[in-house]
Parts: C-alpha cells; sequence; structure tokens
C-alpha cells in the first residue's frame, strides 16, 4: 500500500485549533502518513492580505503542531522569491517523496477559487485533491476526496479580533501559540 503524504497549505495567520482538527480527521480519514503543514508565502490570490509575517505565522505553525503524530510544517514557499504557486510546491514534492501520494488538502472556500489557480490541470495530474466539507456545506463538483469535518466556528480573522479587542485566547489557539502573539505583540496586542 503506498503512503499517503497530506499537504495543507495556508497563511495560518494564525494558526488555530481548528486547522489542527482538521488536518488530524484528514489525516485518519484518509489513512495519511503525514500532513505537511505548507506556509504560504505571498499568496497571488491574497496578496498583500498577511496580518503577520512569514518567520512568525511559520513559528506559531511549529509551536502548534510541535508533539503532534504525523504533523510537520513544510516553508519552502517561505523560501521561495516571489508569489506561492502550488503547482511549483507539489513538483517538488512528487521528486522528494516519489513513494507516496501526494494529497491536496482544501476547505471548501478555496475549491471554489481552484479554477483561478496556477495550472490546476497540472495541480490534479501532480496529486489528488480532498476538500474538508462540513455536514451541509456545498462543495464544488470534480475533486476526489471529501473529508468530513465538524462545523468550527474559529477563523484566523476572528482570532485577530479577538486580540485587537483583548480578549482571552483560550481554547482558540495552543497555549503557546497565544503567548508568542501577546509577546511579539502580534495583530494589534499590546503584550499584556
Amino acid at each position: 500500500m503506498r503512503l499517503g503524504l497530506g499537504i495543507f497549505g495556508g497563511s495560518f495567520d494564525p494558526i488555530h485549533n481548528a486547522h489542527l482538527i482538521v488536518a488530524e480527521l484528514a489525516r485518519e480519514q484518509l489513512g495519511l502518513d503525514r500532513v505537511r503543514f505548507l506556509v504560504a508565502g505571498s499568496q497571488p490570490l491574497k496578496e498583500g492580505r498577511h496580518h503577520a509575517d512569514s518567520l512568525d505565522r511559520a513559528w506559531m505553525v511549529s509551536m502548534a503542531i510541535e508533539g503532534l503524530a504525523g504533523m510537520a510544517i513544510d516553508q519552502r514557499e517561505l523560501d521561495r522569491p516571489g508569489p506561492s504557486y502550488t503547482v511549483e510546491t507539489l513538483r517538488e514534492l512528487r521528486v522528494e517523496n516519489p513513494d507516496h501520494e501526494l494529497i491536496l488538502l482544501l476547505g471548501a472556500d478555496a475549491a471554489r477559487e481552484f479554477p483561478r489557480w496556477r495550472e490546476p490541470e497540472e495541480i490534479r495530474r501532480l496529486a489528488r485533491i480532498a476538500v474538508f466539507r462540513r455536514d451541509d456545506e456545498e462543495i464544488p463538483p470534480g475533486f476526489d476526496l471529501e473529508v468530513a469535518v465538524p462545523r468550527l466556528e474559529l477563523s484566523s480573522t476572528a482570532i485577530r479580533t479577538r486580540v485587537a479587542e483583548q480578549l482571552s485566547l483560550a481554547g482558540w489557539v495552543p497555549r503557546d501559540v497565544a503567548e508568542y502573539i501577546m509577546g511579539e505583540r502580534l495583530y494589534g496586542s499590546n503584550g499584556a
């Protein structure tokens, strides 16, 4: 049986507990050997919309997944100049992991934007695509796999708002991530 490598990309601005839950559900439901959190550098469809710099976002992902079985961070898009294109990353991963089936993990919102991505058909050739689906959520047709996930009302936007309003992040992000956000004064925090 071929090993499966899940590729979970995103801004992770910041990473939160829902990201960790859906990554674990994907690993379980799809029988993945590993899930790599691929931290985006400059996303072409979200250009200029990152709130924390790339190193802060990568550090928060590293802290959030530390000690979680089968989870790893991949920073290659942060090291690559220019926009981050998934197709380029998948080409590299295909060469580096010839014994693994690549599974690209997408939220339903990203799946709807997928036709706008660079070389979508080449992406389909390089990897199977799994879409996170909440119970009542419609996902676009034409994707290989689905991962059933609960409705989790957590978002990076809501977390940034909580930080700006000086509200607790307990239960929203791992403790180390919350401490990092406050210590580094990210998202308008006062460091208190």
